[in-house]
């Protein structure tokens, strides 16, 4: 019972990381949206009204956290905010496979740094999990080359974006299972959308206030922020919840399904080429993640 837990929380997961793929590729396509600060600022200031009253109604709890380990997750917030920022805009610069392959260096950064910090030992079989579910990416971004995306403007800035994003999250969600495991979620949680409304607040006056002003606002794109807040803040909520069940690890290699659910919403929207190679993707990545636990 508690595998199949794993399991289908973590495609619930994918699924919520296709929902804000989906709404920040239509935001920028169909409406020349391109604020990924604001989107990640919706997220971060729900996860602060939502958490940190529980902190904030006991000031001694609140006052141990902000003293001894405030800095801690100042540091894990600025790393999570640049990361969702890096990844995105690395899509503008670079082409979806690029993206797509850099991204899965989370995964082995995730394996290092959790053996270093969180002392996790890995047998064969787990290794064996994690090449099967790398041979899934591979089947994908042969998919994606079917599909012809056109080249970016600059791809080595967009590959640097994606390579230092991937790098980011990595370090964000090692912090996060740490987090989670030796103090609680909810302490995780308020910190984080705490500094990282503060964070993503600032960098959004600096960098985006003049799109956000220049943007021709109506129903859809709003609708769009929305929905991509919600998917966001389901997201950040239920992943440590999962990784106290499993580890940084074993989430990263769930979630890498999300493109073959990113690539059904394609199929529709974006008018993508059907292609095998996407259901054997979506096989090799399930099998691996069966292997993996």
């Amino acid at each position: 019972r508690q595998f199949w837990k794993i399991i289908l929380l973590g495609q619930f997961l994918a699924f919520m990381i296709c929902g804000t793929a989906v709404s920040s590729q239509v935001l920028q396509a169909r409406h020349g949206v391109d604020a990924p600060t604001a989107q990640s600022f919706i997220n971060y200031l729900a996860l602060a009204f939502v958490y940190m009253p529980l902190f904030v109604f006991r000031p001694k709890r609140l006052h141990k956290v902000l003293r001894w380990r405030s800095l801690g997750y100042f540091l894990v917030a600025l790393a999570d905010v640049e990361a969702n920022y890096l990844l995105v805009k690395a899509y503008q610069y670079t082409t979806l496979t690029s993206v797509q392959l850099l991204d899965c260096i989370t995964i082995p950064a995730v394996m290092i740094l959790s053996r270093i910090f969180l002392k996790v030992h890995y047998r064969i079989v787990h290794l064996v999990g994690v090449i099967i579910c790398m041979s899934g990416v591979g089947a994908l971004i042969g998919a994606d080359a079917q599909n012809n995306h056109a080249p970016g403007q600059n791809p080595i800035l967009g590959d640097m974006y994606a390579l230092i994003g991937a790098t980011l999250y990595a370090v964000t969600n090692v912090a996060e299972e740490y987090s989670v495991k030796f103090y609680t979620r909810l302490e995780f949680l308020g910190m984080i959308g705490f500094f990282g409304s503060l964070i993503s607040g600032i960098q959004l006056i600096i960098l985006e206030r003049q799109q956000l002003v220049l943007a021709e606002w109506n129903s859809e794109i709003i609708g769009l922020f929305i929905g991509f807040g919600i998917c966001m803040f389901l997201l950040y909520s239920l992943a440590p919840v999962y990784m106290r069940m499993s580890s940084a690890t074993t989430f990263n290699l769930s979630i890498l399904t999300a493109d073959f659910y990113v690539f059904i919403f394609g199929l529709a929207l974006f008018h993508f080429k059907f292609s095998g190679l996407y259901i054997l993707s979506f096989c090799l990545v399930v099998v691996g993640l069966i292997v993996y636990n």
